[in-house]
């Protein structure tokens, strides 16, 4: 299971990477967010994938699934799910004062 998710992972990061190197600024932005979740999935594959076991309830418990990694990952969550609404208002409020989402002509130098 663990290589399936190492594979999503990489595929994840690949696309996100695409995204980011694009021009399009709405594209940029929706790749920043695939790669936080690129980045939540390598975190719950790292502190390895446990089923049928619950969070550590007394000191006597044979198995248990350590809780802190889910807990960070719900954070990250959150904190990306305002960031990326902030960046989907800041870029729209760009592309009404500057006409375009081209990050290339934001920066004041046409394409050729």
């Amino acid at each position: 299971m663990e290589i399936l998710m190492c594979v999503a992972v990489g595929i994840l990061f690949a696309v996100a990477v695409f995204l980011i190197l694009s021009r399009s600024l709405l594209r940029i932005v929706l790749g920043m967010s695939i790669l936080t979740h690129g980045v939540h999935l390598l975190l719950i594959t790292m502190s390895r994938l446990k089923t049928g076991a619950p969070p550590l309830l007394g000191e006597q418990a044979e198995r248990y699934v350590d809780p802190l990694p889910q807990a960070l990952i719900l954070t990250s969550i959150v904190i990306n799910f305002g960031l990326t609404a902030f960046f989907f208002v800041l870029s729209y409020r760009s592309y009404l004062k500057l006409k375009t989402d081209d990050m290339e002509e934001v920066r004041g130098r046409p394409y050729e």
